[in-house]
């Protein structure tokens, strides 16, 4: 059996076994960022620093996982999707405990580094290791089931963090990680199979490398623009390296025996768009999500706690709306519902834009909900049409690239909202929550607003990508160029 085929012909109570035992390693990301995301201010204060630096704190982390997806998902190709997996887990579980023992903010930066290291290996293969566990008139199922996990973390995690930063230490935010992490390294062996190596493979490391560059390089681009200058020589070195290390990407796979990322895949019309939709989605989705707490503590003049239930209403509608989501999708198909989806995602987005400085907590909630729905209609079905048109072959390679294009949805989302926002109120996060004057409010609104219609617009397109996708191709329709 090939480490593309490592889980496939599983049982009807294995392949159930397979998807709880990565959900329970799944969760570790969403539920480390968010929490982490709350935490941020006390460890500012416990490291006597500034948010210019403590941001790169989450920002390390990001950069590292973004950029090495790819290759991550190659690898599962080539030695099984378990073995990935459980580097993976051992990784991040060995360095939750290493970034709670940080001395310094130096060391916990380069600590939250490595643990990308880890969570990298996690994302990159989980949706292969579900897809091939079960068979076509499932998958959209199990990839909503899945979809759970990762809305469950980002549920529990605001609220979670708060209480651990204010009643322990935020040591513990890491901490927590390490008994779930030992959990699944314990679960994992028992029920997903071994798989075997792949005879005759190698990882094309010139390829890699020219994309870890290129997607490195674009962004920090990204990230830093607004605090750079877009314009500035260092963002526009960042831009000029990030185009050319793609162009030679792009060069050195179509000359390449084994390329990395075989490009025969992107003539695939669904799954090329429905990658798109998953990227430009969460574009919108982080730009809501960016915005929204800034909104709450500094119009609204929320405390920590109360903007972390409030944000939980759309990742407890995904919760609850995903797993549906995704059955429905085995039934009629993918293409309806992603598009619907995004399409409430904009609707939502717009709603968002006429909040004002006298909206009460349930003017935000259901707008948030509703997003919520929205986005929980999309990615299930969008997830199932990408896994769904890849060969088996090339699950692994299509599992990072799914995980690739949300990552890089979220910072590129930042970059969007930070850009609008600042652009009308640079002062935003300078200022203590309720500080605002009149004036400054209006400003921070008004910037607000026009993000959160720049989000709408983005799902919108969402939409519309997701219908160009077409219908769901099945592996055995797909030529494997090699």
């Amino acid at each position: 059996m090939s480490g593309s085929e490592a889980v496939s012909g599983t049982g009807g109570e294995s392949k159930w076994l397979i998807l709880a035992a990565v959900m329970l390693g799944s969760i570790m990301g969403p539920v480390n960022g968010s929490m982490l995301n709350v935490a941020l201010p006390a460890i500012t204060n416990y490291f006597d620093t500034d948010i210019a630096v403590v941001q790169w704190v989450p920002t390390a982390y990001l950069l590292t996982i973004s950029s090495l997806l790819l290759p991550y998902g190659r690898l599962g190709d080539m030695i099984g999707y378990r073995r990935i997996y459980l580097l993976g887990l051992t990784g991040f579980t060995v360095t939750s405990v290493v970034c709670g023992l940080a001395p310094n903010i130096e060391m916990l930066i380069c600590f939250r580094a490595l643990q990308g290291l880890g969570a990298g290996m996690i994302m990159a293969v989980s949706f292969a290791i579900i897809t091939a566990a079960f068979p076509p008139a499932e998958r959209g199922k199990a990839l909503g089931i899945y979809a759970i996990a990762i809305a469950a973390g980002l549920a529990i995690g605001p609220t979670l963090g708060g209480q651990i930063a204010h009643h322990l230490n935020w040591r513990f935010v890491f901490f927590v990680s390490a008994p779930i992490g030992i959990a699944a390294l314990a679960w994992v062996p028992r029920v997903v199979p071994q798989g075997l190596r792949r005879s005759g493979l190698s990882l094309d490391l010139p390829g890699a490398a020219a994309a870890f560059v290129s997607l490195l390089c674009f962004l920090l681009f990204a990230n830093r623009g607004e605090s750079w200058g877009w314009a500035s020589p260092s963002c526009l070195t960042l831009l000029g390296v990030a185009i050319v290390s793609g162009l030679l990407f792009v060069h050195i796979e179509r000359r390449a025996s084994q390329p990395m990322l075989n490009l025969g895949l992107l003539a695939n019309r669904t799954f090329s768009f429905a990658s798109l939709s998953s990227l430009i989605n969460f574009m919108a989705q982080y730009t809501m999500i960016f915005i929204t707490p800034f909104y709450l503590m500094y119009v609204l003049d929320y405390g920590s706690d109360k903007v972390g239930w409030v944000m939980t209403a759309a990742p407890i509608a995904i919760l609850f709306v995903a797993p549906a989501s995704g059955a429905i999708s085995d039934r009629i198909g993918t293409r309806v519902l992603a598009a619907c989806g995004a399409a409430i995602g904009a609707v939502a987005m717009f709603f968002m834009s006429g909040l004002d400085s006298s909206a009460s907590s349930f003017d935000v909630i259901w707008r948030l909900a509703l997003f919520g729905l929205g986005t929980a209609i999309f990615q299930s079905p969008n997830n199932s049409a990408v896994m769904g048109s890849a060969p088996r072959a090339y699950l692994g390679i299509a599992s990072g690239m799914l995980a690739a294009m949300r990552n890089v949805g979220m910072v590129l989302g930042i970059a969007v909202a930070t850009t609008v926002l600042y652009g009308f109120a640079p002062f935003a996060t300078s200022q203590a929550p309720g500080s605002f004057t009149s004036a400054q409010a209006d400003s921070f609104l008004s910037g607000m607003q026009w993000a959160y219609i720049a989000g709408a617009l983005l799902a919108a397109t969402a939409s519309l990508t997701s219908i160009a996708a077409g219908r769901r191709r099945e592996p055995s329709e797909v030529i494997e160029t090699t």
